[in-house]
């Protein structure tokens, strides 16, 4: 499919067509939107983020003084973007998303798995809340969990990291499960003007094909990559939720996650995570309020597995590293 990049479309016989301004819709974004709906299960709507995704469905469905639950450990950006929204009445809970949401709750907020503890929400506990649950499966993709088939009304990724696959797109998206909600979320994008532009949505086209056959490969990389972790010396705590490309693990502290980052040469030293090419960074640069120091997050891409695991074992010698601090010499 080629990119409409239009922003007009003229009317019909002087009444607007199913297109007619970019901020309401467009050509590319409805067919990326009817394709990941169909993966999800739902009716799907794309925006120009994951934030700006989780922010609308808040603004749509939530007013002053109501509450958000959300789940420990969940990506820390969530919590900075409702954080914004408490001056407008919005309420904050943190809860252990391993158990049953507090009461209370009008939105129940779950991530599947968090990032970057890995945990796993409690499913069949959420769906039996009466407020609404959305589940935010950015790291476990509907190639590992379709939310929706699991009680959920909604289901969330930042479509920046596996859906597109590529590090090369910021887009967000969410599922609805019923009409009524996908239409109300629409209207709040078209009036917010939190759209996904053309390019994006052909770039999350060319992604979707490939989605399985890249999580797959990655699942199967990350899950001897935990193992080989978890039995090293210098790694004192591995989290893997059995699937997917993305694990955690931590060494003795910052010193020791600043040797790992500056020394690694396969994989590159940097934020995000989903696409083909592997990426590491100590999350307490960002987050230190809650991250242990030497919490390493390693989304795991395509390259070979050797390769992988030869740069990993070399960065964890901090031997070598302190036997050069000894003599003197630069690591």
């Amino acid at each position: 499919m080629s990119v409409d990049r239009s922003s007009i479309w003229p009317y019909r016989d002087g009444e607007p067509g199913e297109f007619y301004y970019q901020r309401d819709g467009h050509p590319t974004g409805a067919a990326a939107e009817r394709e990941l709906g169909r993966l999800e299960g739902g009716h799907a709507l794309l925006f120009s983020s994951g934030t700006g995704a989780a922010v609308a469905v808040v603004l749509a469905f939530l007013g002053q003084g109501q509450t958000v639950a959300l789940a420990e450990g969940a990506y820390f950006g969530t919590g900075v973007a409702f954080g914004e929204l408490g001056r407008w009445g919005l309420n904050v809970v943190e809860f252990d998303q391993t158990g049953p949401p507090p009461d209370g709750a009008d939105l129940v907020w779950l991530e599947a798995p968090s990032n970057p503890f890995l945990t796993m929400p409690d499913l069949e506990a959420a769906a039996a809340h009466p407020g609404r649950v959305l589940v935010d499966a950015t790291a476990a993709t509907p190639v590992y969990l379709r939310p929706l088939e699991h009680g959920a009304d909604f289901v969330l990724h930042s479509a920046t990291k596996y859906l597109g696959g590529h590090d090369d797109v910021l887009l967000g998206a969410v599922a609805c499960k019923r009409d009524d909600d996908a239409a109300r979320l629409h209207e709040l994008r078209t009036r917010t003007g939190i759209v996904a532009a053309p390019d994006a949505a052909y770039l999350l086209l060319r992604g979707l094909p490939t989605l399985e056959l890249r999580i797959r490969r990655q699942t199967e990389t990350a899950t001897e990559l935990a193992g080989r972790l978890g039995s090293h010396p210098a790694v004192e705590n591995v989290r893997y939720p059995g699937f997917g490309g993305l694990l955690s693990f931590d060494v003795a502290g910052a010193d020791e996650a600043r040797h790992v980052e500056t020394s690694i040469r396969v994989i590159t030293n940097a934020t995000s995570l989903g696409g083909v090419h592997s990426l590491l960074e100590s999350r307490a640069r960002w987050e230190p309020h809650r991250v242990p120091p030497g919490l390493l997050r390693l989304s795991v891409g395509l390259e070979p597995l050797e390769a992988l695991w030869d740069d990993l074992e070399n960065a964890l010698n901090f031997d070598d590293t302190a036997a050069d601090e000894t003599r003197g010499e630069s690591p």
